[in-house]
């Protein structure tokens, strides 16, 4: 049994002294800690991990006590299977595994990203729709209508923007969302996990935008949706590749099992496995049938990256999409609370994917916090600016999936309200740091690259749209380290140049470029630093904005 994680095993807790208890108490609370406010406990179990199990009456007695420390610790408990163990006795034995969830002491609910990728038409939006809203879909695109943002989209069916949607779970682990007409801010104050999908857009032609979900706002997990009826077709490959290539860890959805026949879902199912276990992917595929399934893959598929769970379910019939829920259920965070409390610790750092105007707040921007801790009133510098320049602002506010929030931990996404600041100052790809940072900026960089696929060779001059996180610019390349041109599947150092600005790099971010039918994958190696004038730091100009 590992010290640190938030699995526990116990043989049995049948009346504990006042001391053992108070230890039991104690152990638990390190356990939560751990898991960011969920742990499972495994009764029946002895600490090498022998499956030896009780008889009826004994775990009784240690679900009664595991209740009590749950209360003792201001946490609920569900029991999410029991098993049967063959040990050599007459009495059936048993092995309980319980989850212990507490809304941790500041209020910060577990909140996971899911980004939703898939093939056009594989049901990503409706099968969104089905969950959030708590009703199933009339099979011709009902449910879906609450996702899209535009006009154009309810008219094509298709999406082409980022749409955020969340789905709640409360310490129970009952579905909170907006099945009983709730709001969202209702959703957020009754759930102690929150879980944000990020619904993509699955057409070619929106490949840029997917690319840009995907990369900026740092999803913990990918769902991808495959329809049954027409198995792996157009994009899902390619999704499948940018999940593998980001290193997010994905699971499958296999959707409208009610329109095929149990054959045609099985031939998708194989096609799947196949692709899956190819040396290129080198995954498990884990198909989830039963509740059981479903606790078991989402314990594996967050310890090992390499299993990946597929479920098959219709959002019209609604077969199969409890065990969807579980699994949504039980999910742990991927980072532990020690990674998380690191990046708070260092400053701070706000990368910026969107920009809005709204009316009598002024300039709010969306975007996650990359490090640090931000709070309400205090003052960052943006940039960097066309010249390189990086201005003082004030932050205002913060809201938090939609309801006021005092302060922003490091991992969280949220949108910061600037008061006067002028709109046309900022623009996607700029990051808030705090102003000792002095951060660093380049317009030319190296990276080390893999060339995925390309249609003749690739050289320099050659013009590449670079994804760096939130940064997505032109880019030259100006060398290429030791070669005169690169081939499909090769490797190697390249330098590029940005076109028009200069952007904000860190050496080690995942990088993705494309041009037409060019792709390829890497990280950044090197930055060449361009030192600015006093730190760059700009006094604010013109009527209306806060000059210090």
């Amino acid at each position: 049994q590992a010290e640190d994680g938030n699995i526990e095993y116990k043989l049995k807790l049948v009346n504990p002294s006042q001391y053992r208890f108070e230890h039991l108490v104690t152990q638990m609370k390190w356990r939560l800690q751990e898991g960011r406010g969920e742990a499972v406990y495994q009764i029946g179990v002895e600490d090498n991990g022998l499956l030896v199990g009780l008889s009826e009456e004994e775990m009784r007695a240690s679900l009664k006590t595991l209740r009590r420390m749950a209360e003792k610790v201001g946490a609920d408990i569900t029991v999410l299977r029991e098993r049967e163990v063959d040990y050599d006795s007459d009495v059936p034995r048993k092995i309980t595994e319980v989850l212990v969830r507490k809304v941790p002491d500041n209020q910060q609910f577990l909140d996971l990203r899911v980004a939703v990728l898939g093939n056009v038409d594989s049901g990503k939006s409706t099968l969104l729709g089905v969950l959030t809203q708590g009703e199933l879909d009339n099979g011709r695109g009902r449910a879906r209508l609450n996702l899209f943002r535009h006009l154009h989209e309810i008219q094509s069916g298709r999406t082409s923007s980022i749409s955020f949607e969340i789905l709640g779970f409360n310490s129970k682990g009952e579905v909170v969302n907006y099945s009983d007409s709730r709001t969202a801010e209702e959703i957020c104050e009754s759930s102690s996990k929150m879980i944000t999908f990020i619904d993509l857009a699955g057409h070619h032609k929106y490949l840029k935008t997917t690319i840009f979900g995907l990369t900026s706002y740092c999803p913990d997990f990918a769902m991808l949706v495959v329809s049954a009826n027409t198995g792996i077709a157009g994009t899902t490959r390619e999704h499948l590749g940018l999940a593998m290539a980001l290193k997010v860890p994905f699971f499958i959805v296999i959707s409208k099992v009610d329109l095929c026949s149990k054959a045609t879902v099985e031939r998708t199912v194989k096609q799947l496995e196949r692709i899956l276990k190819q040396p290129g992917c080198n995954k498990l595929p884990l198909l989830v049938n039963s509740d059981d399934d479903a606790v078991t893959a989402a314990q594996q598929f967050a310890q090992s990256p390499n299993i990946t769970p597929i479920f098959t379910l219709s959002s019209v019939s609604g077969e199969n999409l409890d065990l969807l829920k579980v699994f949504l259920n039980i999910l742990p965070p991927l980072t532990n609370s020690k990674e998380q409390e690191e990046l708070m610790q260092q400053l701070t750092e706000f990368q910026v994917d969107e920009i809005y105007t709204v009316p009598e707040v002024g300039t709010v921007v969306g975007g996650t916090l990359s490090s640090g801790i931000c709070r309400e009133g205090e003052n960052l510098v943006v940039g960097p600016t066309d010249e390189g320049k990086f201005l003082r602002l004030k932050v205002c506010s913060i809201q938090r999936n939609r309801s006021a929030c005092r302060v922003l931990r490091a991992g969280q996404a949220a949108t910061l309200a600037l008061g006067p600041f002028d709109r046309s100052l900022l623009r996607k790809g700029m990051v808030m740091v705090s102003p000792e940072m002095n951060p660093t900026i380049c317009s030319v960089f190296e990276a080390e690259i893999v060339l995925l696929f390309h249609a003749t060779t690739f050289r320099k001059g050659f013009q590449v749209t670079v994804h760096v996180g939130n940064v997505r610019q032109t880019a030259i390349v100006e060398k290429i380290h030791g070669k005169d041109k690169l081939r499909t599947g090769e490797k190697a150092v390249v330098r590029f140049r940005f076109i028009k600005h200069p952007e904000y790099l860190k050496i080690g971010a995942k990088l993705l470029f494309r041009e037409g039918v060019t792709k390829g994958i890497g990280h950044v190696t090197d930055l060449q630093a361009i030192t600015t004038k006093e730190n760059g730091l700009e006094e604010s100009l013109g009527p209306g904005q806060l000059s210090f």
